[in-house]
């Protein structure tokens, strides 16, 4: 589909199908002037589809994903989905908070991982459209007291919006009854050359950040924030993600390949540039800008051809890339982390934009 040709900017529902505990769900699709497309699902706040221009002007899907809800339901790699109440990892699923220990769904190994075996990924978000609007949608969920053993209740908002800059600007908004971690985040599998298309290891990187955070053999933070000069971490020239992803190195080799947060945190709360991404073959440029204190950098170490997506493509080993914004993993045990606590009276606010461009 061509890119560069005038469109409307337009908001289309479709079926998504029915779940047996969720009853049926619907599909969002998002235009922008350009004729780029962001297609959202009200089941997990899924980013089912995503078009971006190449240096012809064509635009192709450079999301993974699953033509149908019911692939989405079964366990998988989160492919596209608002992720809550905690992103990434807290250690054991235990954490110590006013005094009072809380224990949370295991579902890695002994560990909680984005939000528990019924995260914010598998639940039905109630979807509203401002009046007028065509280019935007908030979706909202409320979490109850107790639910994946986290305390209080939480109220959860996620607006998508498609500018004509070719842009897709996430906010994520949340309010609490009790004192909880909060760590929301999107869990977007990307393919710059298309979905489907091969591994992106070709795909060129830039992570403006000079510290991580390494990790442990159960990809648990040490604590340490780590200088990246000299290590296969140090992204802030820019490197093919497989120039050095199978270094003799220990930190590539717990996360078999790259899975580390990359520490943003000296201008926390401004929307600043983070990330850049190239894809040759196509052109396409995707570059990162947040207001969180972390990125997430993840090559899909763990797919392995055993998933077919959307048309049937076979998603190989490392057939995608993940930038999750976010504050650090296990932060509710680590107090010398940037805070995650949400207390009764503050506003949770986090803003990721995804700009798309090809040159």
């Amino acid at each position: 589909m061509a890119c560069n040709t005038p469109h409307e900017n337009s908001i289309t529902e479709t079926t998504f199908g029915s779940l047996a505990a969720s009853g049926s769900t619907t599909l969002y699709t998002l235009q922008n002037a350009n004729g780029l497309e962001v297609t959202i699902a009200d089941y997990g706040g899924i980013v089912q589809k995503l078009t971006a221009p190449n240096r012809d002007g064509e635009c192709e899907d450079i999301v993974l994903g699953f033509d149908s809800v019911t692939e989405y339901a079964a366990d998988g790699p989160y492919f596209g989905a608002i992720i809550g109440r905690y992103g990434n990892r807290i250690g054991s699923g235990r954490f110590t908070l006013d005094g009072r220990d809380h224990q949370l769904t295991t579902n890695d190994g002994k560990n909680h991982l984005h939000g528990g075996d019924r995260g914010f990924d598998k639940v039905m978000w109630q979807v509203s459209v401002p009046p007028a609007a065509t280019n935007t949608l908030t979706l909202e969920y409320r979490s109850v007291d107790g639910e994946e053993g986290y305390p209080g209740e939480l109220d959860a908002a996620v607006t998508y919006l498609l500018s004509d800059d070719n842009e897709l600007r996430i906010d994520y908004r949340a309010s609490t009854s009790r004192n909880t971690p909060v760590n929301l985040t999107n869990h977007s599998y990307f393919n710059l050359a298309g979905q489907g298309r091969g591994d992106v290891l070709g795909h060129i990187v830039e992570v403006f950040a000079d510290r991580f955070t390494p990790v442990d053999d159960g990809l648990l933070p040490t604590g340490e924030l780590r200088d990246v000069s000299g290590t296969p971490m140090d992204f802030r020239k820019a490197e093919a993600i497989g120039a050095r992803i199978d270094a003799s190195d220990e930190q590539l080799g717990f996360g078999l390949g790259y899975d580390h947060n990359w520490v943003l945190h000296e201008r926390e709360g401004d929307l600043r540039l983070v990330a850049r991404v190239y894809e040759p073959a196509s052109g396409r440029v995707m570059e990162v800008m947040t207001t969180e204190p972390g990125l997430q950098f993840y090559t899909g170490n763990f797919l392995d051809s055993s998933l077919r997506g959307k048309e049937g493509a076979v998603y190989q080993h490392r057939g995608g890339f993940c930038m999750e914004t976010q504050h650090y993993p296990d932060s509710p045990n680590r107090p010398e982390f940037p805070n995650t606590i949400l207390r009764p009276g503050e506003i949770y606010q986090s803003t990721t934009v995804y700009r798309f461009s090809a040159g």
